[in-house]
């Protein structure tokens, strides 16, 4: 597949933006392509497609709604082989992880929210002391729904499967790293027959996104990014009185228990802790290990880091490909550099791979002797860089889990399940794995704190999409 360059997608059609910006291949630096740069314009334009939609659409029953979905679905795993190596190029992804999260997700996601909007009712008759009230649940409206780059597809179905399902059209607003691959979903949605206006595709940057958030016409915002953009975004929001959903940053903290089976700890570490490139909001960025197995621990993990096949993300054997970008890459340097200044003990990478010239590529870090006040312990690095910390006592490591701004994940290692279960029910975060980290599509994630505001996925993912109206005295007489 050649992908649509330059374009924006609007009102079921695609047109030139405003602007272009050079797409990057991150493996070689080299350029994959144009991508959009939407003005204010094409945003205007777009929310105004949008709210055309909205009454056709929102009036659209849910079954035949949900059939559009399922068609769209159809339309991106027709694509799916192409879709996965257009992200690999343009963000770093290997090609193993690239097939499941950018081929097989979406999919997977639109046909949960199919199946889900045509099983709950539309409408509820409640009874209470002063008689029958029926509860309506109706499209909240126009979403404005912003996504990063480090799961382009995947995210951006997070967001347009519930919010379509629910009858709410949607203005996408691509970053501009992975605006390339957004268009896919253009292809697919004219394809599936989805109405024109329903979904319209803007990529472009900070601009793009500030013209969208605070837009007359969009009724509820959808991102996920930063912890920075999304407290701007938040106090707009706030301002103007408008649902948001914030899913964002994340130091997510491995409990490493004292009886914990370290082989099996390792292997789920490997993705928990490095999975693409360390780019992912909810790895486990911070080991927390108990200082009777500490020296063990760090060793484990250093050799874990060094074992990783760092290359080429479209070698399926490849497990650590570049970083989306070369200003991303010398950010994750300098944490490394204050790593080391803070005091922390370099004990696995630290610097470029020397067999890797061109791209991005940084090479997996561990650090060892860290305290939790470092910067590498309370800062989102989002690359491959852990920070060992020591613990004495299952109090102490919670304490240190909850010692972060962040609540996004989690996980807990050990044999005990009820003593992983304690633990868990007392780290503060929104989500938390036990022996594993495996999103589940039917269960709600998102954060606390400065990890975020609202959920996404399962029923209360589509919640999000939908208002709820009181109809009084409509029961039974």
């Amino acid at each position: 597949m050649t992908p649509i360059t330059g374009q924006v997608y609007i009102g079921g059609q695609f047109r030139p933006s405003a602007e272009v910006t050079p797409v990057l291949e991150a493996a070689t630096g080299t350029p994959l392509g144009d991508g959009a740069n939407a003005g204010t314009a094409d945003v205007d334009d777009a929310v105004s497609a949008a709210r055309a939609a909205l009454p056709g659409w929102r009036a659209t029953p849910a079954a035949r709604r949900a059939e559009i979905l399922v068609a769209l679905a159809e339309a991106l795993k027709a694509r799916a082989s192409s879709t996965n190596e257009l992200v690999t190029r343009e963000n770093g992804m290997p090609m193993s992880l690239s097939r499941g999260v950018n081929g097989a997700f979406p999919a997977v996601l639109l046909n949960y929210y199919a199946a889900l909007i045509t099983a709950l009712p539309e409408e509820e008759v409640r009874s209470g002391p002063t008689g029958h009230t029926t509860v309506r649940h109706e499209p909240v409206g126009v979403v404005g729904a912003i996504t990063p780059w480090n799961y382009p597809q995947a995210l951006a179905a997070f967001k347009l499967a519930p919010a379509l399902a629910a009858g709410c059209p949607v203005v996408l607003k691509p970053s501009p790293e992975t605006a390339l691959d957004a268009m896919v979903f253009g292809e697919a949605a004219t394809e599936a027959g989805l109405p024109p206006g329903v979904l319209n595709i803007v990529p472009g940057g900070t601009e793009t996104g500030v013209h969208l958030v605070a837009h007359p016409g969009v009724d509820k915002v959808s991102f996920t990014g930063s912890t920075v953009a999304g407290r701007a975004i938040g106090e707009v929001c706030g301002r103007l009185l408008r649902p948001v959903t914030l899913e964002l940053g994340g130091k997510s903290a491995a409990i490493i228990l004292d009886d914990a089976d370290l082989d099996a700890t390792l292997a789920g570490l490997r993705t928990q802790s490095f999975t693409n490139n360390g780019q992912t909001c909810y790895l486990n960025s911070r080991v927390l290990a108990p200082r009777s197995r500490y020296a063990e621990i760090v060793e484990a993990l250093a050799e874990l880091a060094g074992s990783l096949r760092v290359g080429d993300p479209l070698d399926p054997s490849t497990e650590i490909g570049p970083v989306v970008s070369e200003r991303q890459r010398d950010r994750i340097l300098g944490y490394i550099e204050a790593g080391t200044a803070d005091g922390a003990k370099l004990v696995a990478g630290g610097s470029i791979p020397k067999d890797q010239p061109r791209g991005w590529f940084v090479e997996p870090t561990v650090f060892a002797d860290v305290d939790n006040a470092h910067r590498i312990a309370q800062e989102e690095i989002f690359g491959p860089v852990l920070a060992v910390i020591p613990y004495d006592g299952d109090e102490d490591a919670i304490a240190l889990a909850n010692d972060s701004e962040y609540g996004l994940g989690g996980t807990v290692w050990t044999t005990d399940r009820e003593r992983a279960m304690s633990i868990a029910r007392q780290v503060h975060t929104g989500t938390i794995g036990i022996n594993g980290y495996t999103l589940d599509i039917a269960a709600p994630f998102g954060g606390v704190k400065a990890s975020g505001l609202g959920r996404e996925l399962g029923p209360e993912g589509l919640a999000a999409f939908r208002s709820v109206k009181s109809i009084y005295g409509t029961g039974p007489s």
